[in-house]
């Protein structure tokens, strides 16, 4: 986002407590169960699903917003809620953000300092949602976070050259 004036985080909403330095509209919006389910029923989420135990979701109207400003949404979901995405808005870009092994997703989930319970959910539902991966279009392994960022920002600009996302008539008025 740093690179990229035209992409923006979307920020997800959850029920599970915040972490060691997370802040509330900046990380997650943190709801209660009721808060979510209330939202669930006036349908403002986009997409959303109990991951590790605990609710999570995308804002519809935060990503209809975005849209509408020509921005390009980010969103850090889980492989359902990219299926869910993908169902809704069929010209979504799905990318893959791989860990380099099982070894270095368990390294980074303990420096989250999360319960070892949780931590053993994570890890055991990672390796199903690896699996999914074929479900997506692009996949970037995160073993360099540079080269990570480069490779998503490349992907970004690729999509936004493809024909069927340009007005031609724009583009080449002389010919149309």
């Amino acid at each position: 986002m740093e690179r990229r004036k035209d992409v923006f985080q979307s920020i997800s909403s959850t029920t599970r407590a915040p972490r060691p330095g997370e802040k509330p509209g900046k990380d997650y919006y943190f709801l209660s169960v009721d808060e979510f389910k209330a939202k669930i029923h006036a349908q403002e989420f986009l997409e959303w699903a109990t991951v590790h135990g605990q609710y999570y979701g995308t804002s519809r109207l935060m990503i209809e917003d975005l849209l509408g400003k020509g921005l390009y949404p980010l969103l850090a979901i889980d492989v359902q809620g990219a299926a869910a995405i993908k169902n809704k808005m069929p010209d979504s870009v799905l990318i893959f953000l791989a860990p380099p092994s099982m070894e270095s997703l368990k390294v980074r989930l303990e420096k989250r300092k999360e319960a070892k319970e949780d931590m053993a959910k994570r890890l055991a539902d990672s390796r199903d949602e690896i699996l999914a991966a074929g479900n997506y279009d692009y996949i970037v392994v995160n073993d360099d976070l540079d080269k990570a960022v480069s490779q998503i920002d490349m992907i970004i600009s690729a999509e936004k050259l493809k024909v069927s996302r340009q007005e031609l008539s724009k583009i080449l008025p002389a010919y149309t």
